[in-house]
C-alpha cells in the first residue's frame, strides 16, 4: 500500500491493522523511498519514533520503540535455553535480532538469511540505532536469499543446525505467506538442536484474530510445547502476539528469579523492556485470548 491513500493528508503516513481500523504518525520528513526488485520501501525521520522503516506501507522499524520486538523476540526463548551458540534469523534485515542474539556471550554465530539486499543496505545507512553495527560483527553472516530455499534446501545440505531459529519476517503475506505454513514450521524443527526453539511474532489479536489463531494451529500441530505472549508494541498500534514453539524448551520453566539471575550471570546488559516480571507477565493470557487459542 503506497504511503499517499487517496483523500489522506500528505503530513501523516496512515498504517492499516485491517481493511476498517488503523492508526497514524505525523510524517515528519522523508529520507529515503523506492522499490527493490522484492517491495516498496521508505524511511522517515518521524517525531514520535525517531527513523522508522517501512516496506510496502506497513511499519517494520523504528529506532525509538525496537526494543519491544526484539527484546521480546530473541530474549524469551533465549533466556530459557541453556546457551546460544548458533542462530539462524530468517529475514532481519533491519540487524536488530542480531544485535540481541550478540549480547549472548556464548554466541558463535548468527545467519541472516534476508531475502532483500536492499533491507540491509537501508538499514547500514539509516538504522545504525536500531542494530548497533550487528550486521557487521565478524559472528554474523548475511545470506541474501530465499529463506525458503535456505531453510529446505542450503542448510540440511551443509548439515547446519541452530540453537534458535527467528522468523523476524513481515506479515504472512506476498512474499513471506509461505514462511507461516505448517510445512516450513516442520522444516525449521528439523534445524534445530537438542532444546532448540522457533520464535516468531504472530499478528495482533484485537485486528487479525484469526491469524493468530491460526498461526498457533499450525505451531501446535509441529511442536510439542508452544507458548504465545503478548505485549503492547507502539508502532504497531495494537497488543501483539509472539509464539516460542519448541519440543523441550519452556520459557514458562523459569520463575521471576530464574530469569533475573540469568539476565545477571550472562551479563546480559541494555534490556529497555524484560526484566523477570515483566518475562512472566505476558504469558498471563486474558480470557478472551485463552478463548481465542483454546
Amino acid at each position: 500500500m503506497s504511503v499517499h491513500v487517496e483523500g489522506w493528508p500528505p503530513e501523516l503516513i496512515p498504517e492499516f491493522l485491517c481493511d476498517d481500523a488503523g492508526y497514524f504518525l505525523k510524517a515528519g520528513r522523508l529520507l529515503e523511498r523506492g522499490h527493490s526488485e522484492w517491495q516498496s520501501y521508505e524511511v522517515w525521520d518521524t517525531p514520535r519514533f525517531g527513523r522508522l522503516f517501512r516496506l510496502d506501507g506497513c511499519f517494520m522499524t523504528s529506532e525509538r520503540d525496537e526494543f519491544y520486538y526484539h527484546e521480546n523476540l530473541i530474549h524469551v526463548p533465549g533466556l530459557a535455553h541453556a546457551g546460544l551458540r548458533r542462530a539462524l534469523v530468517i529475514g532481519g534485515g533491519d540487524g536488530g535480532s542480531a544485535e540481541e542474539l550478540l549480547k549472548y556471550p556464548s554466541i558463535d554465530k548468527v545467519v541472516i538469511a534476508e531475502l532483500d539486499a536492499k533491507v540491509i543496505d537501508i538499514s547500514r545507512r539509516h538504522l545504525q540505532a536500531v542494530n548497533h553495527g550487528a550486521l557487521d560483527d565478524p559472528r554474523v553472516d548475511i545470506r541474501i536469499g530465499d529463506g525458503m530455499k535456505y531453510v529446505l534446501e542450503d542448510a540440511p545440505a551443509a548439515g547446519d543446525r541452530y540453537d534458535i531459529v527467528v522468523l523476524d519476517l513481515t506479515d504472512p503475506v506476498g512474499p513471506a505467506e509461505a514462511l507461516y505454513s505448517e510445512a516450513f514450521f516442520r522444516a525449521c524443527r528439523e534445524l534445530l538442536t537438542p532444546g532448540g526453539a522457533l520464535s516468531l511474532h504472530i499478528g495482533t489479536p484485537v485486528f487479525q484474530p484469526e491469524r493468530v489463531r491460526l498461526l498457533i494451529e499450525r505451531l501446535r500441530a509441529v511442536f510439542a510445547c508452544v507458548r504465545p505472549y503478548f505485549l503492547y508494541i507502539p508502532l504497531y498500534g495494537s497488543l501483539w502476539g509472539l509464539a516460542c514453539a519448541s519440543d523441550t524448551l519452556d520459557p514458562l520453566s523459569l520463575s521471576e528469579e530464574e530469569v533475573e539471575r540469568v539476565i545477571a550471570t550472562r551479563g546480559i546488559s541494555r534490556l529497555q523492556h524484560l526484566n523477570g516480571a515483566v518475562y512472566r507477565a505476558q504469558f498471563a493470557l486474558p480470557n478472551h485470548l485463552r478463548a481465542l487459542l483454546a
